[in-house]
C-alpha cells in the first residue's frame, strides 16, 4: 500500500514522468519529425519541379525541324506559259504563277485547282524579256518587254468572311500605272532588270541588249486635288559595260546596287544620289566556281550566292577601320556537289532554302550558322518559292509537277554558336558576342548570345563580393572573437536588421543617389578606400604610446568604438583632400583623364555602384552565417591555445578560423549566390547593357536582370520567350553546380578540422 502511495505522490510532483505524458511528448517528437522531413521533401520537389519546367519550356528550341510532303499535282493552265517565277500568299491557301507570257494564274495550293487569270497588258508587238521580282513582301513583281518599256504590277490578296469562313480573293494592281514605262527611249529589249516601289520613290534599273545599264528614278509629287498625284521621273545612264551582266539586285533603300557576271565578279554601286552613281567596291564572290544564282537575304543588308559547286555563300556591306564599306563575305554553307539552280529567302527571319539542279532542296538560318532541312525532290527544280510564314514551300519540276510540302520549323535562330560563340552579324566589321533580342522590323537579325549575360553575372558578383567578402568575414571574426558581449549584443542585430532591407529600395538609392554621387566624387570614393585603413593604422600604432592609464580606461573589447569617430574624420578628410589632388595631378577631371591618357570610359551607372550597393546588400548574409561559425567554436579550443602560449591572434588564425571554415565557406558561398541571383539593385543601378568589358566604370547586364527586363514584352511561346527561359536555366544549373560543388569542399574542410 505504500509503495502504491508513493508512486502516486511521485507520478503528482513529477507529470513528465507519467506515462501519459511520455506518450504525448514521443507523438510530438514523431510530428516534428515528419513535418521537418515533409518540409525538406517538399523543398527538394520544389527544386526538381522547377528543373523541370524550365527543362519543359526550353526543350522546343532543340527539336530538330522537319519537312513532310502534302500533295503533288499538275501544273495548273500549262497553256498559259513557261514558269518564270512561283509565290505564296500569307494563309497558305493560295499560288501564284507568273508566266513568259504574262500570264499570273492563281490556283489552289492544297490540290492545284485554278481560281483566277490575269495577264498584263501588251500591245500586238510587244513581248516579255525579262521579268523580276521586288520585295516579296510587297507583292511586286515587273516585266521587261522588248520595246524597252517595263510594266510593273502587284499581286494583292483580299480577305472576307461571308458566312463566317474566311474567303481569300486574288488580284492584280498596277502601282505605275497600266501602261508601259519607257525606259529605253531607242527602244532595245530590256535584257535583265531589278526594281523598288517606295512610298514616295521608286527606282528602276535595266540592262538593254546592246549592253547600256539604265536608271530610272521615280519621285512622287503631290497634288490638291488628289491623294495620286504624278511622278516626277529622272533617267540616268551608269558608265557600264552591262551585256556580260547576268545578276542585279538593288536593295530596299534604293542605294546600293550589285551587279555580278557568271564568272563571280561583283561590283557595288551607290546610289544615294540617283543623277550620280557612285561605285563603292568590286570583289570576286563566286569561291572557285560560277555564280548560278542570287537573291537578297531578309532584310536586304546581305546578298546570297550560290554557285556552280554547290556553295551558298553570304555576302555584306561593313565598315572597315577607315570607315570605308566593302563587301565582305561572312559565312558559307556547303549545300551539295551540284549547281545551286534556286534561292528563295524567308520574309521575315535570316531564313533561306536552296535548291540545286538535281532536285536537293535545303533550308538554311544564316545568322545561327544551322544546317535546318535537307530533302531531295524526285525531278530537278524549275521554280521554288517559300511561304512568308516559312511553314511550307511549293516547288515546280521539270516533269511539269508542283509539289506543296509543309515545314515545321519554329526556332531556326538558335544554335550553339548563336547562344555561347561569336557571330559575324550583318553590318558589323567583325565577329562579335551580342544580346539584342527584339527591334520593331521583321529585318531585324535577333542577337540571342548569352555569353554577355553570363559575363554581366559574373562581373557584377565579382565586384560585390570584392567589397562584401573582407568587410563581412573581418567584422565577423571580431564581433565573435574579440568584441565584449555587451557590444556584440548591439552590432550583430544592427547588422543583421540590415538585410531585411528591400533590395528594390537599395537598387532606387543606388540608381537615384549614389551613381550620380559616385561620378561627382569619383576619386573621392577611392581615396576613402586607401585613407580609412591607414587612419585606423596610425591611430592603432599611436594608441599604444598613450598614457596606459587612459588606454585602461576603455573596457576590454569596446576599443572599436573609439574607431567611429577616427572613421568617420578619415572619410571627411579623404572627401576635402581629394578635389585638391583631382586638381593637381588629373587636371581637375580624373574621368577625362583617364579617357584622354588610358582610354577608359566612364558610365554613371556602372560596376562600382553595383559593387557598393549590392556589396552592401550581401554583407548582412555573410557577417550573420560566420560570426555563428565563429562564435560556436568551443571555448576549451580557445583556452586550450592561449594556455599554451599563443597570443590571442595567432589562436584566432590557427584555431578558430580553421575550425570555423567550414560555416565561414558557407557563408561565402550563400552570399555569392546571392550576389548572382540579384535582380533588383542590378536592374536600376546599371545601365543594363549587354557589354563584355572589365572596367569597373563600364556597365553590364545580368541574367537575372534580363529577364525580368524582357520576359514581360516576350512573346508567348515565341523564341524570344525560350531563350530567356535558356537563361533561366542557365541560371538555376549554374546555382546548382557551384552550390554542390562548394558543399563538397565544406564537407572536406568538416572532415579536416573536426577533429580540432
Amino acid at each position: 500500500m505504500s509503495e502504491i502511495i508513493e508512486k502516486h505522490m511521485t507520478e503528482k510532483q513529477h507529470p513528465m514522468a507519467s506515462p501519459g505524458y511520455q506518450k504525448w511528448r514521443l507523438m510530438k517528437d514523431k510530428l516534428a519529425a515528419y513535418g521537418v522531413t515533409g518540409g525538406g521533401l517538399g523543398v527538394i520537389v520544389a527544386i526538381v519541379l522547377i528543373f523541370f519546367y524550365l527543362l519543359y519550356v526550353v526543350y522546343p528550341l532543340f527539336v530538330a525541324p522537319s519537312a513532310e510532303p502534302v500533295k503533288t499535282y499538275s501544273v495548273p493552265v500549262v497553256a498559259s506559259g513557261k514558269t518564270v517565277f512561283l509565290s505564296m500568299e500569307e494563309q497558305n491557301e493560295i499560288g501564284a504563277r507568273f508566266t513568259d507570257t504574262g500570264h499570273i494564274v492563281f490556283f489552289r495550293i492544297a490540290d492545284g485547282q485554278p481560281i483566277k487569270e490575269e495577264h498584263i497588258p501588251l500591245a500586238e508587238n510587244q513581248t516579255i524579256t525579262s521579268f523580276n521580282h521586288g520585295r516579296l513582301d510587297k507583292g511586286v513583281f515587273a516585266y521587261g518587254l522588248s520595246d524597252g518599256s517595263v510594266i510593273v504590277v502587284k499581286t494583292h490578296y483580299k480577305v472576307t468572311y461571308p458566312d463566317d469562313v474566311r474567303l481569300i480573293t486574288p488580284e492584280i494592281q498596277f502601282p505605275l500605272g497600266k501602261q508601259p514605262i519607257q525606259l529605253d527611249t531607242q527602244s532595245n529589249p530590256l535584257t535583265l532588270l531589278t526594281l523598288r516601289l517606295g512610298e514616295d520613290e521608286s527606282t528602276i534599273v535595266a540592262a538593254t541588249a546592246d549592253g547600256r545599264l539604265m536608271l530610272s528614278h521615280f519621285i512622287r509629287e503631290e497634288s490638291l486635288f488628289s491623294d495620286e498625284g504624278d511622278f516626277e521621273r529622272t533617267d540616268t545612264a551608269l558608265d557600264i559595260d552591262a551585256s556580260q551582266i547576268a545578276f542585279m539586285l538593288l536593295d530596299k533603300e534604293q542605294r546600293d546596287l550589285y551587279l555580278a557576271n557568271r564568272q563571280g565578279d561583283m561590283m557595288v554601286f551607290d546610289l544615294t544620289d540617283k543623277t550620280a552613281p557612285k561605285f563603292l567596291d568590286k570583289q570576286h564572290v563566286s569561291n572557285g566556281g560560277e555564280i548560278t544564282a542570287m537573291e537578297f537575304l531578309n532584310g536586304e543588308l546581305s546578298v546570297l550566292i550560290g554557285n556552280s559547286k554547290g556553295l551558298l555563300s553570304q555576302w555584306s556591306l561593313v565598315k572597315d577601320e577607315h570607315n570605308h564599306r566593302t563587301f565582305e563575305q561572312i559565312r558559307a554553307f556547303k549545300v551539295s556537289d551540284h549547281p545551286i539552280v534556286q534561292i528563295s529567302p524567308e520574309q521575315r527571319r535570316k531564313g533561306v532554302m536552296v535548291a540545286d539542279n538535281t532536285g536537293l532542296v535545303a533550308i538554311y538560318h544564316t545568322t545561327a550558322e544551322r544546317e535546318l532541312i535537307k530533302q531531295t525532290l524526285p525531278a530537278a527544280i524549275s521554280a521554288l518559292s517559300l511561304s512568308p510564314r516559312a511553314n511550307a514551300f511549293i516547288a515546280q519540276t521539270i516533269d511539269g509537277k508542283i509539289h506543296f510540302w509543309h515545314v515545321d520549323n519554329e526556332h531556326p535562330e538558335v544554335s550553339w554558336k548563336s547562344i555561347w560563340g561569336k557571330v559575324w552579324y550583318e553590318s558589323y566589321p567583325k565577329p562579335e558576342y551580342i544580346w539584342q533580342s527584339s527591334s520593331s522590323s521583321n529585318d531585324f537579325e535577333p542577337k540571342y548570345s548569352l555569353t554577355p549575360l553570363v559575363f554581366g553575372t559574373l562581373k557584377a558578383a565579382f565586384y560585390a563580393m570584392l567589397l562584401a567578402v573582407p568587410l563581412a568575414l573581418m567584422g565577423a571574426a571580431y564581433t565573435a572573437y574579440f568584441m565584449a558581449p555587451e557590444m556584440r549584443k548591439l552590432v550583430k542585430p544592427t547588422v543583421e536588421i540590415m538585410e531585411a532591407l528591400p533590395t528594390v529600395i537599395l537598387g532606387f538609392l543606388a540608381g537615384l543617389w549614389l551613381a550620380p554621387f559616385v561620378e561627382l566624387h569619383l576619386l573621392s570614393i577611392f581615396s576613402v578606400f586607401i585613407v580609412i585603413p591607414l587612419a585606423v593604422l596610425c591611430f592603432s600604432w599611436c594608441w599604444q604610446y598613450l598614457p596606459k592609464s587612459l588606454r585602461q580606461s576603455i573596457p576590454a573589447g569596446w576599443e572599436a568604438a573609439i574607431l567611429i569617430p577616427v572613421i568617420i574624420l578619415a572619410t571627411w578628410f579623404a572627401f576635402i583632400i581629394s578635389p585638391v589632388f583631382e586638381t593637381w595631378f588629373f587636371d581637375g577631371n580624373i574621368k577625362m583623364w583617364m579617357k584622354a591618357n588610358w582610354g577608359i570610359g566612364f558610365d554613371q551607372r556602372n560596376a562600382l555602384v553595383v559593387g557598393i550597393a549590392m556589396g552592401f546588400a550581401v554583407i548582412p548574409t555573410i557577417f550573420s552565417i560566420a560570426e555563428d561559425a565563429i562564435f560556436s567554436v568551443p571555448k576549451h579550443l580557445t583556452v586550450g591555445s592561449l594556455a599554451l602560449g599563443a597570443t590571442p591572434w595567432q589562436t584566432m588564425i590557427r584555431v578558430v578560423l580553421l575550425t570555423a571554415s567550414p560555416g565561414i565557406f558557407s557563408a561565402v558561398m550563400i552570399g555569392l549566390g546571392r550576389a548572382v541571383g540579384e535582380t533588383m539593385i542590378v536592374l536600376m543601378a546599371t545601365g543594363n547593357t549587354p557589354v563584355m568589358d572589365l572596367s569597373i566604370f563600364q556597365g553590364m547586364r545580368t541574367l537575372a536582370a534580363n529577364i525580368a527586363v524582357e520576359m514581360p514584352e516576350a512573346e508567348l511561346d515565341s523564341t524570344h520567350y525560350r531563350v530567356l527561359f535558356l537563361a533561366a536555366l542557365v541560371l538555376f544549373v549554374f546555382t546548382f553546380v557551384f552550390n554542390t560543388l562548394a558543399e563538397l569542399v565544406r564537407q572536406n574542410l568538416r572532415n579536416k578540422y573536426s577533429s580540432l
